[in-house]
């Protein structure tokens, strides 16, 4: 076996990943995803549409390999650990705000381009679904470690609740791409909300889910 000629193969395989990755991502943020063609990858990256197909697949396949690419680069999993071990809940909070912020900086697009997609394509949208219960899933862990913190009349449920509302997409894109603040505003905002909003400070809290009419 030549293990030389295989390593090679290797790289020029992931060579051609990345290079179909790069262009397709542009184009899909450019033109949208339903708007991009396999044709214009192809043209773009200028590589053959059947190298295309047999390297990474379908337009989803290659949409999501982006997006592992874009979360390896931030080591998700490590900054959870450490904003969960964080000895200060407080700190933790920025923490994760920080780790929310740099993700929004390096893959908004992608997350843009994943919820367009998700309306159209269910290969896309079942892996949307998986990726916001994982993003939950994290964020509870987080809260529930904390919840001896949290604000009296805070359950953790609604501070589940608080936390996704707070970190939407949205809510980046005003602030962020049409309200130009920088990437670190948001983190520092972000951070400062998600301490004020979670963690007790001597005010109640009200879980308005079970809440009864207070009027009267």
């Amino acid at each position: 076996m030549d293990v030389k000629g295989i390593g090679h193969r290797q790289r020029q395989a992931e060579a051609t990943r990345q290079q179909i990755g790069r262009a397709a991502r542009g184009l899909f943020a450019a033109r949208g995803y339903v708007g991009t063609t396999i044709s214009a990858i192809s043209q773009a990256a200028d590589i053959p549409a059947q190298t295309i197909y047999s390297s990474l697949g379908s337009k989803a396949a290659i949409l999501e390999q982006i997006a592992a690419d874009a979360v390896a680069e931030l080591d998700v999993d490590r900054h959870h650990a450490e904003a969960i071990g964080e000895p200060d809940p407080a700190a933790g909070l920025r923490t994760v705000a920080g780790l929310q912020g740099r993700q929004y900086e390096v893959m908004y697009d992608v997350i843009a381009i994943y919820l367009e997609a998700a309306r159209i394509d269910p290969q896309i949208a079942a892996a949307t679904a998986a990726i916001q219960q994982n993003r939950e899933r994290a964020f509870r862990r987080h809260l529930a470690a904390i919840a001896m913190h949290l604000r009296p009349g805070l359950t953790v449920d609604t501070a589940v609740d608080r936390y996704l509302v707070t970190v939407l997409p949205e809510i980046y894109r005003t602030l962020v791409i049409e309200r130009g603040w920088t990437p670190n505003d948001y983190e520092k905002w972000l951070g400062e909300t998600l301490v004020q909003q979670l963690l007790d400070r001597g005010m109640p809290a009200t879980d308005h889910r079970n809440a009864g009419d207070v009027s009267q």
